[in-house]
Protein backbone atom coordinates (compact mmCIF):
# COMPACT_ATOMS: atom_id res chain seq x y z
CA UNK A 1 0.00 0.00 0.00
CA UNK A 2 3.19 2.17 0.66
CA UNK A 3 4.34 2.04 -2.56
CA UNK A 4 0.56 2.75 -4.37
CA UNK A 5 0.59 6.18 -2.19
CA UNK A 6 4.11 7.13 -3.24
CA UNK A 7 3.86 6.67 -6.68
CA UNK A 8 0.26 7.10 -7.59
CA UNK A 9 -1.81 8.74 -5.46
CA UNK A 10 -0.32 12.09 -5.50
CA UNK A 11 1.31 12.29 -8.64
CA UNK A 12 0.02 14.88 -11.19
CA UNK A 13 -1.12 13.81 -14.15
CA UNK A 14 0.44 14.90 -17.37
CA UNK A 15 -1.61 15.95 -20.39
CA UNK A 16 -1.17 13.68 -23.25
CA UNK A 17 0.32 15.80 -25.87
CA UNK A 18 -1.56 17.32 -28.69
CA UNK A 19 -1.32 15.11 -32.24
CA UNK A 20 -1.24 16.47 -35.85
CA UNK A 21 -4.96 15.42 -35.91
CA UNK A 22 -5.78 17.06 -33.06
CA UNK A 23 -4.03 20.07 -33.75
CA UNK A 24 -5.80 19.77 -37.66
CA UNK A 25 -9.30 19.11 -35.87
CA UNK A 26 -8.87 22.06 -33.62
CA UNK A 27 -7.89 24.61 -36.30
CA UNK A 28 -10.35 23.29 -38.66
CA UNK A 29 -13.44 23.61 -36.27
CA UNK A 30 -12.11 27.19 -34.79
CA UNK A 31 -12.30 27.96 -38.68
CA UNK A 32 -16.20 26.35 -39.04
CA UNK A 33 -16.98 28.47 -36.15
CA UNK A 34 -15.67 32.01 -37.19
CA UNK A 35 -17.16 31.18 -40.75
CA UNK A 36 -20.64 30.31 -39.00
CA UNK A 37 -20.86 33.62 -37.21
CA UNK A 38 -19.42 35.74 -39.94
CA UNK A 39 -22.60 34.12 -42.18
CA UNK A 40 -24.68 34.48 -39.17
CA UNK A 41 -24.00 38.32 -38.87
CA UNK A 42 -24.45 38.38 -42.46
CA UNK A 43 -28.10 37.16 -42.38
CA UNK A 44 -28.99 38.81 -39.59
CA UNK A 45 -27.54 42.63 -41.31
CA UNK A 46 -29.61 41.23 -44.68
CA UNK A 47 -33.03 40.75 -42.64
CA UNK A 48 -32.83 43.79 -41.12
CA UNK A 49 -32.22 45.92 -44.01
CA UNK A 50 -34.69 43.94 -46.39
CA UNK A 51 -37.48 44.49 -42.98
CA UNK A 52 -37.04 47.88 -43.05
CA UNK A 53 -36.96 48.25 -46.87
CA UNK A 54 -40.13 46.68 -46.91
CA UNK A 55 -41.69 48.78 -44.19
CA UNK A 56 -40.90 51.72 -46.02
CA UNK A 57 -42.53 50.56 -49.54
CA UNK A 58 -45.22 49.51 -47.51
CA UNK A 59 -45.53 53.38 -46.01
CA UNK A 60 -45.17 54.82 -49.49
CA UNK A 61 -47.64 52.45 -50.71
CA UNK A 62 -50.28 53.30 -48.17
CA UNK A 63 -49.02 57.32 -48.23
CA UNK A 64 -50.09 57.02 -52.37
CA UNK A 65 -53.38 54.78 -51.49
CA UNK A 66 -54.79 57.57 -49.49
CA UNK A 67 -54.10 60.54 -51.86
CA UNK A 68 -56.01 59.22 -54.43
CA UNK A 69 -58.93 58.92 -52.54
Amino acid sequence: MKNFTETNAFKAHSAKPETAMDKTTRVVRQMVDEEAEQRQAKITRLRNTRLEREASIASETTAKAARKT
